[in-house]
């Protein structure tokens, strides 16, 4: 290619950038991300990128609003460097939740933030997991839409989980439940849950069979875990043998962790689209698994006019 491929990255998760690099033999680009004293944030670009294909790797996690910010802002500092393209790489895509009027006078967020990153100077947006698909149409440029589903079946066919059944702890995630266990060949369970509030949820009943069966809890993501404890105590009062639960987005904010340590859950397998932080890396029940490749593989392949979607064929 004539165009020189570069990535840089945010403040949010430097690991996961490195982690991309070393899978595509490249070395991070250098640049000064940091704050004025007042809380401000400043981006200086340390090497040429006229004319080069650059990827910016930035997840939107906490601190959600300065990640976000810092991802504007690099954007706009490459496009004034004269970068040929700009991918904003978004793991983590934050501000997903608030993809409709829900209620009345509530702002759809994902789609002001979908135009935020448009109008910084992005030229594309290669990002995994939306919490709902529709959220490619917000965008005013390309979306390449990831999947972790193949890391986390790598990961559970190893285990070789007997009498195995996938359940979604919501309506809104059967889609993704039931792809993951038609690739495993197990049976599929669906919760009804009754959400009474912002992160408040109230497991009511499960339907599908658990009795005496190994569970995997699937979801896009964790926040507070109040949804995904509840619903592996609702699996383990229905008679489980064992529960599991996997997600792609950790994102383990306020009791997260000291309600996933005292649940009956054996293990929560997560991907560092979210890196973990203090606590939680020595958390036991947290098995964390890597989507660099994953990323690094589409990366290349935008950058040759590959398909990207043929890794998921």
């Amino acid at each position: 290619m004539n165009r020189e491929l570069k990535i840089f990255s945010g403040n949010a998760n430097p690991a996961l950038a490195h982690e991309i690099c070393a899978y595509l033999g490249q070395k991070l680009g250098e640049a000064t991300v940091s704050s004025f004293s007042d809380g401000e944030i400043r981006v200086k670009v340390d090497e040429n990128v006229r004319g080069a294909d650059v990827f910016v790797v930035q997840s939107t996690c906490q601190p959600v609003n300065d990640s976000l910010l810092e991802l504007l802002i690099i954007i706009d500092a490459l496009k004034r460097s004269s970068a040929n393209r700009i991918t904003a790489v978004i793991p983590y895509f934050g501000y997903g939740r608030q993809d409709r009027k829900d209620q009345p006078r509530v702002p759809i967020s994902a789609k002001l933030v979908a135009d935020l990153i448009s109008t910084a100077g992005a030229d594309r947006v290669l990002t995994m997991d939306l919490h709902a698909g529709q959220i490619q149409g917000f965008f005013n440029v390309p979306v390449d839409h990831l999947y972790a589903l193949p890391v986390l079946l790598d990961y559970i066919t190893k285990k070789k989980i007997s009498d195995l059944v996938v359940v979604s702890p919501d309506a809104g995630g059967v889609e993704r439940a039931r792809a993951f266990a038609k690739r495993l060949q197990a049976n599929l369970a669906i919760i009804d849950k009754r959400r009474e509030g912002p992160n408040q949820a109230q497991i009511m009943n499960i339907i599908g069979d658990v009795q005496g069966k190994s569970v995997m809890l699937l979801d896009d993501m964790i926040d507070t875990a109040g949804t995904i404890v509840q619903g592996a105590q609702a699996c383990a009062d229905k008679g489980a043998r064992e529960v599991w639960a996997a997600c792609t987005h950790a994102v383990l904010s306020g009791p997260a962790l000291e309600r996933i340590t005292k649940s009956c859950l054996s293990q929560v397998v997560v991907t560092n689209t979210i890196p973990l932080r203090g606590k939680e890396q020595a958390c036991p029940k947290l098995h964390q698994l890597s989507v660099a490749p994953l990323l690094g593989e589409a990366i290349r392949r935008i950058h040759e006019d590959e398909s990207v979607s043929s890794l998921f064929a």
